[in-house]
Parts: C-alpha cells; structure tokens; sequence
C-alpha cells in the first residue's frame, strides 16, 4: 500500500520570489495545486513482487516457521516489508486482514443508492450498480472514474460472475436477468420470477448451471447455456432474499423472509434440511471456500455459523445494533469475514475452534445508512462497500504500528469517563512539552452522548437528512440509538461541542412549539372535568 502524489510544475516559470523569506504566489499557486490534486492510489503490483521473491530466494523447507521471512515491525519503515495476504496464509497475522483505513470514497454525479458491487477479473476494476439500474466502473488502483452505462430498466439487486471468469449475471427489481461478456457487453436477456425482485444469483461449481430467487417465494435453476428454466424449487412460505451455490458440491442454501434457512438438492428438488436459528428475516448466506462453513445473518441483529458436517450452530456472533444487511468471507483467510449493518457499521470477525463472541475489528460509522453490499478484492488487500447514503468506499490495511479499528486503539472519552489506554504513550505524553499535548488533545477524536427523549425523529428527519446535513456541516460521525434514546457523537472536542448546541438548540424549538398544544390541550381537559 502507497501513496501517489502527482507533482504540479510551473510552466513559464520564473518571476520573482516573495520578499522577506515568506511563500511567494507561485509556490503558494503550486502547493494549492497539490493539495487539490492529491490522490490515493493502492497499488498492489510491488507486494506481489515481494511475495514472489520471497518464495524464489528462501530456503526451502517444509515447516514455514524455518523460513527466514521478513519480520515486520509497528514502524513506517518497514512498510516497504509488507506482502499480500497470501505471504501469511501459513503463519497468519490477523490484523493483516482487517481493513480499517479509509483510502477513498467515491460518488458519482446525479449519484442513487448503490445496491450491489463487483470486482472485475483480476481486481483490476470495481463494478457498482445502482438503483436506477446503471453501472459505474471505478478503477481500483488509483480509484478513478471510468465509465457510466444505462443496465436495466429498474434498480440493481444482484451481481455474480462465474468461476471461470467469462460472463457476468445481473438481476434487478423487475424479474429481469442479463449476461454479460467480461467487457460488459450484453448478451442474453431473461424474465422470470412473475416480475418481482430478484435478491441473489449463485453460479453451481462448474458453471453449467446458476440458482435465483425472488420476492415470489421461488428459487429457481438454469441451465446457463440454453438459458432456460430447469426447475423451480418451492418450500420457502414469503419472499426469498438470499441464495448461494456450495463451492464444490449440488447443495444451495438460501434464506428467506420466513425466517428459516434451507438446503436443497438441486438435482432432485428436495428440501434436504430447515435451520430454525433465526428470529426475523434472513438477509445473507455465504459459504465458506472449505466447503464445511455456512455463515447466516439476519434482520435480528445476530450472525451465525453452521458446520453441515454435524448439522449444528458452532456460535452466534453479537455485535451489530441493527439488522445485518450485508456478509462476505475473505478470499485468503478463512476463518476472517467482514459484515455490514443497517446503521453504517462495518465489523471484521476471526472466527477460532469455538467461534468468537466479539468482533474483531469495528469501524463504527463506516457510511452514513445502509451498507447493502461489500466485497474484497481477489487479493484480499483491498475490501470495497457500497451503501444507502450513495458512496461508494474502499479500505485498505493499516499502516505499519496503526491501531485504527482494533480494541486496542488510542483512548475514548465516552459520556466524559476515560477509557483504557496504552501506558507508552500516556509516558510520552506526560513527558511532552505542554503545547504539543495541546495540540494532540485539540484533535484527538473522542466520542459523547446527548439525550433526546422523545424527539428521536426530529433529530433524524425526514429518510435521514437532518442528521445527514449536521455530519457534513460539523465534519462529525453521529448515530442515533433508538432503543436508549440517545444520539452517539464522534468527532473533536470542539465538533461535539458544536454538534450539542444545535442539536439543543432544535429540542428547545421543538419544545417550545410543543407548550402552547399542550396549554390548550391542558385547558380542554379542565373544561370537560368540570362539565
């Protein structure tokens, strides 16, 4: 991972300097031309030559732990030292794989919701689809526009390619489905499914065959080269929102508005098994590459991993504080996968033997709404998220030494209590000069609580754009908690400041429009007690 700064030069140069050591207008025209120009590019060509020479120049031997691998250190010089995430398969350090760092946001002009996501063959592009059905191809280098095209008639609702590489499924909220070629050409066009949205398409192991499902309570086998219907499985009692072919073997698994998960016989048509571990719509299933795995979320706020060996619950995974709305495993590491939820938040979990009961790594305002898709990127470096608020987000590892993300990162202040933080750097800073810790303290990112009672929906407004508008205008990360009636604030001391008084400011007039309704409704009481 690195930075890319383009240099700005000044064309017919010269002229004179600004007088008494200060920036003279033509260096301070070249720094704003910088600053305007700087751009983040994640370059993955320079740690894939490093892997391979590493496995070309290190002696052979058949344990990985006497191998003379680099040793990486929590300091910026040995960034030039990190791999891919392939070059610790064998000995894995999992914080490797949890994408913390933000490198770039994307949104498209006359922007829409983005509903599903795809990396192109190779990774060298990102694909997203939007709810005016268009497509947008983002470069996934240096993560800049490439193209727009009109797909389909109404919103995206799924993307899949094949295991091969060689053609591309889409579905969207009409019923529709269409093949692509790799260049995104269109190829074959199918209506199915009594015109409702089709959630998921799945592609069986050697591609001759993919599953769908919609909203009509169905899914659905095809045969991929006659493009016809093969047969419909039925046994799902409401709408059918997820479905996934096993990486190896006939069995689909798919979830539904019902609550229940499913394995079927694809071959056969039969229900072959009912997971009854959910207590409200299941939005995601995904395998595991193992094959062994199947990983469940649902709109009750709970993500849960089976073993189909045994037939039986390994954990159920707590940590969002709304519906889980989107899942993906790591293509490197599998026992790493990434969720997202309805309130914005994106979790990284490591599952062990016994499952783990807290997430690894959390990103608490990662969007704004929704995060209806994520995927990582074939390497495994690089995850991409789309969501409601209309952006488009990738993420990165963290530097060499960053904590960004991880439990052990630098102190919270929560509500005005401290929590824990690392003695080294609560020494340095005692031992620093006064001014410095000033100027750490000015912009360390501390989070706090405001009580809003009653008027939890006037803080949000209408489909969010109160609370929206207030993040944008204070540079501030805000998330309401209904169930507490609170609104969480994460930002500078001066921004939540800031956040406090207008949002003080909106109850007071909320709450003085409120009390002359409530002197007359008061009135009309005492009017009709007397009577």
């Amino acid at each position: 991972m690195s930075a890319f700064r383009p240099k700005i030069s000044n064309v017919g140069g010269g002229g004179g300097g600004g007088g008494g050591g200060g920036m003279s207008s033509e260096d301070a025209e070249q720094e704003a031309a910088e600053r305007n120009l700087i751009r983040r590019c994640i370059d993955y060509h320079g740690p894939a030559i490093l892997d391979i020479q590493n496995r070309l120049y290190t002696v052979a031997c058949r344990s990985h732990h006497a191998r003379r691998l680099p040793v990486m250190q929590p300091h910026s010089s040995h960034l030039v030292r990190m791999g891919l995430p392939l070059s610790t398969v064998a000995a894995p350090i999992p914080s490797q794989f949890y994408l913390t760092y933000m490198a770039h946001v994307t949104k498209a002009k006359n922007s829409t919701p983005v509903m599903c996501i795809s990396w192109t063959p190779g990774g060298r592009r990102l694909l997203t689809g939007n709810q005016e059905g268009e497509f947008t191809l983002w470069d996934g280098i240096t993560f800049g526009f490439e193209l727009i095209m009109s797909a389909h008639d109404s919103s995206f609702r799924a993307m899949a390619w094949s295991h091969n590489r060689n053609y591309l499924l889409t579905s969207d909220a009409g019923g529709n489905i269409k093949y692509w070629s790799p260049s995104i050409a269109p190829v074959q066009s199918l209506d199915s499914h009594n015109q409702q949205a089709i959630h998921a398409l799945s592609f069986s192991p050697a591609d001759t065959k993919f599953v769908s499902c919609g909203d009509d309570a169905t899914v659905r086998i095809w045969d991929w080269a006659s493009h016809r219907e093969e047969r419909v499985l039925e046994g799902h009692g409401w709408d059918v929102k997820t479905a996934q072919w096993h990486p190896r073997s006939s069995i689909i698994a798919t979830g539904s508005k019902d609550n229940l998960v499913k394995l079927w016989d694809p071959r056969a048509g039969a229900c072959l098994s009912t997971l009854y571990g959910h207590k409200n719509t299941v939005t995601n299933v995904a395998w595991n590459d193992n094959g062994n795995w199947l990983l469940t979320s649902s709109r009750d706020q709970i993500i849960k991993l089976y073993d189909v060996r045994a037939m039986a619950e390994i954990c159920s995974l707590k940590g969002h504080f709304k519906e889980v709305t989107s899942l993906a495993w790591h293509p490197i590491q599998e026992t790493v996968f990434a969720s997202g939820g309805m309130d914005g938040t994106l979790l990284f979990w490591n599952i062990g033997p016994k499952g783990m009961s807290e997430p690894a790594a959390k990103v608490p305002f990662a969007h704004d709404m929704a995060i209806w898709d994520l995927q990582w990127h074939p390497a495994g470096h690089m995850l991409a998220t789309a969501s409601n608020d209309r952006q488009t987000k990738f993420w990165a590892r963290n530097r060499v030494g960053s904590s960004n993300g991880l439990p052990e990162q630098d102190e919270v202040v929560v509500g005005g209590a401290v929590a824990n933080k690392p003695a080294v750097e609560t020494a340095t800073q005692t031992s620093g000069a006064a001014a410095n810790s000033s100027a750490i303290n000015s912009r360390e990112l501390v989070t706090d609580e405001v009580e809003l009672g009653n008027h939890v929906g006037i803080v949000i407004g209408r489909k969010g754009q109160t609370i929206i508008s207030m993040q944008r205008a204070t540079g501030t990360k805000m998330h309401v908690d209904q169930v507490r009636r609170t609104l969480l604030i994460q930002g500078t001391a001066r921004q939540i400041e800031t956040v406090k008084k207008r949002v003080h400011a909106l109850l007071d007039r909320v709450s003085n429009e409120d009390a002359p309704n409530k002197q007359q409704q008061q009135i009309m009481d005492s009017n009709m007690a007397m009577h």
